[in-house]
């Protein structure tokens, strides 16, 4: 533990756009912010290579560089940014603690969580492989789907989630192959029966994917067990989705913030509040529907605005 303890009137937890927002917002009205940027400095956006769906970009921008600007941003109104992460909280009293990097300590008024959400994916070396390339591997079809229009994907999920995807792609799709890794779905009736009646979706039950197929750059294929027979199939696709969840990088906060059966933080409808007093969320932190970048900088002024009323209040 460190032998000095900061005062902090605004601590950001958390980058991406939800954070960047809120540091931008909480600057502007004087209230001193301080944002770590966490383990992954401008959060899941920095592995899009292009973003066409952030109003403003006419000509669309990559995801590192809309999160550079972000940052440069806040940082004009006189955010305080900081590399590293929190490592552990006490929000048992009417001062939030938070510990940075296991050495830091840091007493806040406020706090704004925005540690967002981390995409489950398989973990093959293949995946992994198109997934750093910036093309070819997405766990977005929402983000990613138009690059992909009139061409073959292929998407691997059982839930609602992938079922919507897999609706959502075929709708831009030439065709979409479902992979369903067991015998039968895990999503709602009538999202199943959705997509079974969608004609370009092809669902492959009870099949695993083997390796994602392709020369360095480009994906052309992907290669899949089926689970029954033993037989190995190659399934041409420029594009491979992983639709099988997400974690939201909440557990650090289990202790004090009230969270869902699925880990994301339980706010007050319409607003950014949780369960304790002067603690804000912010992003895909507290949002298993949306998971888009201007919702969670929407999500991220709203934070701000109303830490600062909170402040206002204990004037």
């Amino acid at each position: 533990m460190s032998d000095t303890i900061e005062k902090i009137k605004c601590l950001i937890i958390g980058s991406g756009p939800a954070g960047y927002t809120a540091a931008i917002y909480a600057a502007r009205a004087n209230m001193n912010p301080v944002l770590y940027q966490g383990m992954q400095p401008g959060g899941q956006l920095t592995t899009t290579n292009e973003v066409e769906n952030f109003p403003g970009y006419v000509d669309g921008v990559t995801g590192p560089e809309m999160m550079v600007q972000l940052q440069e941003q806040a940082k004009r109104f006189g955010a305080d940014i900081r590399d590293g992460w929190a490592t552990k909280v006490d929000f048992s009293g009417d001062i939030h603690k938070v510990w940075i990097n296991d050495s830091i300590e840091l007493h806040c008024e406020t706090v704004i969580i925005s540690t967002g959400a981390s995409a489950k994916y398989l973990g093959l070396p293949s995946e992994q492989h198109y997934l750093n390339m910036g093309g070819g591997v997405s766990a977005c079809a929402v983000c990613d789907g138009f690059f992909y229009r009139n061409q073959e994907v292929v998407i691997v999920g059982a839930g609602d989630s992938a079922c919507e995807e897999a609706h959502y792609l075929s709708k831009l799709c030439k065709k979409v192959t479902m992979l369903v890794r067991s015998e039968k779905f895990r999503a709602s009736k009538i999202m199943e029966e959705r997509v079974r009646k969608t004609e370009n979706i092809e669902i492959l039950m009870n099949h695993d994917t083997v390796e994602v197929l392709g020369d360095s750059n480009v994906v052309h294929a992907i290669k899949a067990l089926n689970k029954t027979t033993g037989e190995v199939v190659e399934i041409p696709a420029t594009g491979f989705f992983v639709a099988i969840g997400h974690k939201p990088n909440t557990d650090i906060f289990a202790d004090y913030i009230t969270l869902d059966e699925t880990g994301y933080i339980v706010n007050t409808p319409g607003t950014s509040r949780t369960n304790v007093e002067g603690v804000f969320v912010a992003g895909d932190a507290a949002d298993h529907v949306y998971r888009q970048a201007i919702t969670a900088a929407g999500t991220g002024c709203m934070a701000a605005l109303d830490a600062e009323r909170y402040l206002a209040s204990k004037e």
